[in-house]
């Protein structure tokens, strides 16, 4: 299973991305977008609606180095950028309802469910994860909030600027490994 995490700026422009793979086996999916369809309506576009789906042709998984499973080869990551852009508008929606920070579910694309954080300042933290595990997220979302506060208070850091700092990446990752 994976978990990925992107921090935008109220303008919507990415300042940090992470990609976390759960030592969990993955359960075996079927591809549900390409299996309403009838074949013949699949064949000539059987790359674009794996990729969709979250499989992927080339490799279904392997096991990397550490245990973990990885899903894919690259172009499932512009798919996961995909669903997280294109999640945006609910976000903002939900945004004008709700004073609340952490926005849990709002949105879905196949196995995949958005969770967000909206900051005073109008930050976005999005995460896609395909189990469901709220009380966790809520925590790894407040620990993600205060290193990203810390790094904020750094007065060599330009606010609203891409986060390449190695402590921010090490301690986002060792709360991702606790939490989800």
């Amino acid at each position: 299973m994976s978990h990925h995490l992107f921090l935008l700026s109220p303008s919507d422009t990415p300042i940090y991305g992470l990609t976390h793979y759960s030592t969990k086996l993955p359960q075996p999916t079927s591809s549900s977008l390409s299996s309403n369809l009838p074949t013949w309506s699949t064949s000539a576009f059987a790359g674009t609606l794996t990729a969709l789906s979250g499989a992927s042709s080339a490799t279904q998984s392997h096991h990397v180095q550490g245990g973990s499973v990885r899903m894919g080869g690259g172009q499932d990551r512009h798919v996961i950028q995909m669903i997280a852009n294109a999640s945006l508008d609910v976000i903002e929606d939900v945004m004008r309802k709700e004073s609340a920070m952490y926005l849990k579910s709002v949105d879905k694309f196949n196995e995949w469910t958005v969770s967000a954080f909206i900051t005073p300042g109008n930050m976005k933290f999005i995460l896609l994860h395909e189990t469901k595990n709220d009380d966790g997220i809520r925590s790894f979302f407040h620990d993600v909030w205060e290193l990203y506060l810390k790094t904020m208070l750094n007065p060599f850091h330009t606010a609203h600027s891409p986060i390449r700092s190695t402590v921010f990446d090490t301690r986002v990752r060792a709360s991702a490994k606790k939490y989800l």
